[in-house]
């Protein structure tokens, strides 16, 4: 027996500077009351530059109300040359998003940053293609790949686009979704959804989770905590004939979902997942750059950094505990950055030299960890000097 794995790209577009381009709006259409899902025109020359793997996100820039700024959104929709499309949820409080919402239009023009980002299938891309596997699983008397999810929310963008495309492209894959939201009317995607499971019945199942509307099963009713994670693992999902793990939104979820996959023995690299913040309240995620004062008495580190091939060098003052890119900021505009909460991985880069700290990592994979790589957004240097290069 042959098992077939989804068609995904074999992997990544090749690791490429961060770079932002002039891109129209083509149509945004109302998902829900708070939310809108917004699609831009790729022209043919910038194609190969936007060209992305279900499950990475771009970021998005504009001016308002004289503040530059830069937010991160999921792609939703499987690769399609010539188009991309985004999700946008109001945050309560969010200037840019609320102000999408509100007045983003057909015609708009904005600059958004070529694809990046790792939540996306290894399994789909790489185990799937050993022989000792098929064999095992033939003997299994499975017949192909099975990927679960959990999402809430808007975390639901990034994981349609991966379901789109293995529904789409593999006749054998199955995909369980549990998704939480408050009511049926916050569901984003509901129609498509819906369109996904009556076409596709005996290979996509979705289990809703309403934490504000009552449902027939008490199971689906009330917020997702462990006690109800724990009965779906048990008795809706098959976990030990699960492939791979999805996790998308805020950190609270995603972490009980994680401790208790890890609980129930299933390896880490089987678990994929992306945050919306880092759940810290006092540690709000930042946007912009901060200004840092010049000590003239005090003692000053020396950050070191290389991008195309150009190396700039920025003295910053220790009192100031900066991180290595709010200092390369000060001295270029163009340094690579979206959320710079540890979230996103936009900032990556290699340290060369030096001691240091870093204080978040939601983005990094533990092989890059041991190659070097930290998140700049919340790196800070321990030592008098840290070179890093945003080209390695």
């Amino acid at each position: 027996m042959t098992v077939d794995a989804p068609a995904l790209p074999q992997d990544p577009p090749a690791s490429r500077r961060a770079r932002f381009a002039s891109l129209r709006v083509s149509q945004v259409r109302r998902l829900t009351a708070d939310s809108i899902e917004v699609t831009f025109e790729v022209p043919a020359e910038l194609e190969q530059e936007f060209s992305y793997v279900p499950g990475q996100y771009i970021a998005v820039r504009t001016t308002l109300e004289g503040q530059q700024l830069r937010r991160s959104y999921s792609i939703c929709a499987e690769p399609v040359p010539g188009e991309l499309r985004i999700a946008i949820k109001r945050d309560i409080g969010g200037l840019f998003s609320t102000w999408a919402n509100e007045h983003l239009q057909a015609g708009d023009v904005l600059e958004v940053m070529n694809p990046s980002g790792a939540f996306i299938s290894k399994t789909a891309m790489t185990s799937l293609n050993s022989p000792e596997k098929v064999a095992a699983d033939a003997l299994a008397g499975r017949t192909g790949v099975r990927l679960a999810a959990f999402a809430a929310g808007s975390g639901i963008t990034p994981i349609m686009a991966i379901i789109r495309t293995v529904l789409a492209t593999s006749p054998d894959a199955s995909f369980d979704l549990v998704y939480a939201n408050r009511s049926a009317t916050d569901v984003m995607f509901a129609e498509e959804i819906g369109d996904l499971k009556d076409r596709c019945p005996r290979r996509f199942a979705v289990h809703h989770v309403l934490s504000r509307e009552q449902r027939l099963n008490p199971l689906f009713t009330g917020r997702l905590d462990a006690e109800k994670l724990g009965v779906l693992l048990d008795e809706v999902l098959l976990t030990e004939q699960t492939d791979e793990w999805f996790l998308c939104g805020p950190f609270e979820l995603v972490q009980l979902v994680r401790d208790e996959l890890s609980a129930r023995g299933v390896p880490a690299e089987k678990v994929r997942f992306e945050l919306f913040t880092t759940g810290r309240p006092d540690r709000p995620t930042g946007h912009q750059g901060r200004t840092v004062e010049a000590d003239p008495g005090g003692k000053s580190l020396a950050i070191e950094f290389t991008l195309d091939g150009l190396t700039g060098k920025v003295e910053s003052p220790v009192a100031a505990r900066e991180t290595v890119l709010n200092a390369a900021l000060r001295s270029r505009s163009d340094v690579p950055f979206a959320c710079a909460g540890g979230v996103c991985g936009t900032c990556r880069a290699k340290v060369l030299c030096g001691e240091f700290e870093m204080e978040e990592n939601y983005a990094l994979e533990p092989e890059e960890l041991d190659a070097g790589y930290v998140l700049t957004c919340q790196t800070r240097p321990t030592s008098d000097k840290l070179v890093v290069d945003y080209d390695a």
